[in-house]
């Protein structure tokens, strides 16, 4: 077995180092995060995810994965940093992965292979971190190994995912890939697939994830003409996938994540090709505005309202809040056209109150509440994210408990007709 250092400490970073120490390998956790570093040290994983904690403690308690200080010599680098996304560029920040580079640089020897998981736009592995390593005197294609392996691993699901699902590894030269295989092969059950170079598996990975961003467009676009023509989308939807050739996905209030919002503008960086990529990235971003619309349906004035929001985590059972589709929502009621528009008397109008519940999240920087909170005097509630929680609650409860029974369902997570017997004017994605 090898010794491995993996860069970055964070939803993948962690449970992949956990993975390797738990498959023999001798790892070091590196990040640059001090408490992030002291929490994972006194035990505390800080993430919702099912299996990691005692995955995490028990590599630590034997031994094959400690939390460095500061990077340390090793026959593999894995960088599993963040790469931000610019909105107003609509380009990577990809300062991680230089940062990541500069720190392996001085301990970058002969014979050792550096692997970039991060998902970058292609083409990043070669031009961003080839020029910053071998700043270090060593050749990339004759010194050390370089490629890439993108993760694909899901939020909730990432222990299993890790080891099921095939793995795409592109090297800067024929032994890089094999080196990175290797690695791989010590704990992936799943297919490893070699490619010709790292900017090919930079480009599977994005255009995995725009797959399914455009197909959820195309699911969404076709929830806004059902409402148009007063059709139930998602009856429609089920109808038609009983044909052998057709399997439409499900609408609902946009796409969150690190993941689905973001790898397409990244895929398009270096071309000026994104066309209908764009489109389904436009009509993803613009279902938070129909769930306005379908809120304001029920109440057409909405100042001077209170709204629970029911989800701030992207998708259902998770506690990961990245790009959350029920944050944009609260955000647009509270500081969009409806928390602007002049009162009827000339004055000001009495903005939007928004109360966001979520059982599973818990973050301090986020004003969070209980459901009876979030939903006593509410005129209006809208499920925003599809935990299984939200599938059971009490329509009657809540009915009693709020000022005027009306809710938006985005996820399709509720039974209608139940919702309807408790009183609920209800309106549905």
């Amino acid at each position: 077995m090898s010794t491995v250092c993996v860069h970055g400490l964070g939803y993948i970073g962690l449970p992949t180092a956990a993975m390797l120490a738990n498959s023999g390998h001798e790892v070091r956790g590196y990040d640059v995060d001090g408490d992030l570093v002291a929490a994972l040290r006194a035990g505390d994983v800080g993430l919702n995810e099912p299996g990691l904690s005692e995955f995490v403690a028990r590599a630590l308690d034997d031994g094959t994965l400690t939390i460095a200080d500061e990077v340390r010599p090793a026959e593999y680098h894995l960088v599993c940093v963040p790469t931000p996304f610019d909105e107003a560029e609509r380009r990577a920040d990809l300062e991680y992965v230089r940062a990541a580079s500069r720190a392996i640089r001085p301990v970058l020897r002969e014979g050792d292979t550096v692997i970039l998981e991060s998902t970058v736009p292609p083409g990043a592995t070669a031009s961003q971190m080839r020029p910053i390593l071998e700043e270090s005197g060593l050749s990339a294609e004759e010194d050390f190994g370089l490629a890439h392996c993108p993760e694909t691993v899901l939020p909730g699901n990432i222990i299993a995912e890790l080891r099921a699902n095939d793995r795409i590894v592109g090297g800067l030269t024929p032994e890089a890939t094999s080196s990175a295989a290797a690695l791989y092969e010590s704990f992936v059950d799943g297919e490893i697939r070699a490619t010709d170079g790292p900017t090919t598996a930079e480009f599977v990975k994005l255009i995995q994830n725009t797959f399914r961003d455009v197909n959820v467009g195309l699911a969404n676009e076709i929830a806004r003409l059902a409402h148009d023509y007063g059709i139930d989308s998602r009856e429609a939807i089920e109808m038609a996938n009983g044909h052998p050739r057709v399997d439409l996905l499900r609408p609902g209030p946009g796409v969150g994540g690190h993941c689905l919002p973001i790898d397409p503008w990244f895929l398009g960086e270096g071309s000026d090709s994104l066309d209908l990529i764009a489109t389904a990235r436009r009509v993803n971003d613009g279902m938070v505005g129909f769930v306005v619309e379908l809120l304001r349906e029920l109440v057409p004035d909405l100042r001077g309202t209170r709204i629970a929001v029911l989800g701030a985590a992207y998708k259902g059972n998770v506690d990961d809040t990245r790009m959350s589709p029920g944050l944009a929502l609260a955000r647009e009621l509270q500081h969009g056209p409806e928390a602007t528009a002049p009162a009827t008397d000339g004055g000001v109008a009495d903005a939007v109150s928004v109360a966001v519940h979520d059982p599973h999240v818990a973050d301090a920087t986020l004003d969070l509440q209980a459901l009876d909170d979030a939903t006593r005097d509410a005129d209006a509630l809208v499920v925003v994210t599809d935990h299984d929680e939200f599938a059971d609650l009490d329509p009657a409860e809540l009915a009693g408990r709020m000022a005027v029974p009306n809710a938006v369902d985005a996820t399709g997570i509720l039974d209608l007709d139940r919702w309807r017997d408790a009183g609920f004017a209800v309106r549905r994605v």
